[in-house]
């Protein structure tokens, strides 16, 4: 058997917490051996379900660590690219939250310290792994809807209460486009192979964050319209509707945490075929797949190429939206 890919965390965040960090303890191929942070009292829980973790002091200390091979960063979004720089630099592959960068033009020197290094570097962009995207892109390019004519996205929440949230800072990065933006663009991307050709968008700020953000989109063979806003009622959903039929999904980017995941077929005349997923973690699954293209060197399913082309949409939009 190969050795498992040991692991470090670059800071104690909650989402590390509640999900990555127990993904990599759970994951085949994979050891959680590190977690750096400056306080103890952020340590302990991460000890509680991994109990031999060893504890950094400094992001430095663990990077300087050779038995760490590769490390998730879930820092805030203005941070990505210099640490995963720095890693990649220490001779660690890294796994970095989205947003990887806040401008697509800096995936260039991403990629560029990736090939030089011949280290695997990659964003956290969890929901390619689930095996509802594998299922809907395969449907879609099988014809089980015939020709696709328009595709639309929709993901909210309301975090307007936790001011103090890096989500609700411009100087951090936050606003809901960067933070739940590329998954409505993402994953119209990943599911038709295609990426727009031309992009539109309206958005409402508040404190120079954007917290409610329409797009829309002309790709070459389909329209495009999708929102995501941080002050509304919690909702996902992602619809493809074709000539033939219509493919919905009801849990596509928070399977499990939203509610079970489920892809859902219509078509004329027929009863709606319903295809369940209730128990698959794609956060377990996307760490195994990294831990298969570091040890075997399988190709990874989700390249910086594929995330920097969802990055120039939400630059696009941007740079072009008009203010609500």
């Amino acid at each position: 058997m190969q050795k498992p890919v040991q692991w470090g965390i670059l800071g104690a965040s909650k989402f590390a917490l509640q999900h990555m960090g127990p993904a990599i303890h759970a994951a085949d191929g994979a050891r959680l051996a590190g977690l750096a942070t400056s306080d103890p009292t952020k340590a302990a829980p991460f000890q509680q379900f991994c109990p031999d973790i060893s504890v950094f002091h400094s992001y430095d200390a663990l990077l300087a660590d050779p038995g760490i091979e590769a490390v998730y960063i879930p820092l805030p979004n203005h941070l990505h690219v210099e640490w995963s720089l720095r890693a990649l630099d220490a001779g660690k592959h890294v796994l970095c939250e989205k947003p990887m960068t806040m401008r697509a033009d800096e995936f260039e020197t991403l990629i560029a310290k990736r090939d030089q290094t011949g280290l695997l570097a990659a964003e956290a962009y969890m929901i390619v792994h689930h095996p509802q995207w594998q299922l809907t892109r395969n449907m879609i390019a099988d014809g089980a809807i015939g020709k696709l004519v328009h595709v639309t996205g929709a993901f909210s929440y309301d975090n307007r209460a936790d001011t103090a949230n890096i989500r609700n800072r411009a100087e951090t990065g936050g606003g809901g486009l960067r933070d739940i933006g590329v998954y409505v663009i993402g994953s119209a991307c990943y599911a038709t192979g295609q990426e727009p050709i031309s992009v539109s968008g309206a958005i409402r700020w508040e404190n120079d964050v954007d917290v409610f953000t329409e797009i829309r989109a002309q790709f070459p063979d389909f329209t495009y319209s999708a929102y995501v806003s941080t002050r509304m009622h919690p909702h996902q959903e992602m619809v493809f509707h074709g000539e033939g039929g219509v493919i919905r999904l009801t849990a596509p980017f928070n399977a499990r945490v939203f509610g079970e995941a489920r892809v859902e077929l219509h078509r004329p005349g027929l009863e709606v075929q319903v295809t369940r997923f209730p128990g698959d973690d794609h956060y377990k699954l996307q760490v195994e797949a990294f831990c298969r293209s570091v040890r075997d060197r399988a190709d990874y399913p989700c390249p910086l190429e594929f995330v920097r082309g969802t990055q120039e949409v939400i630059d696009q939009v941007f740079d072009t939206a008009v203010s609500l």
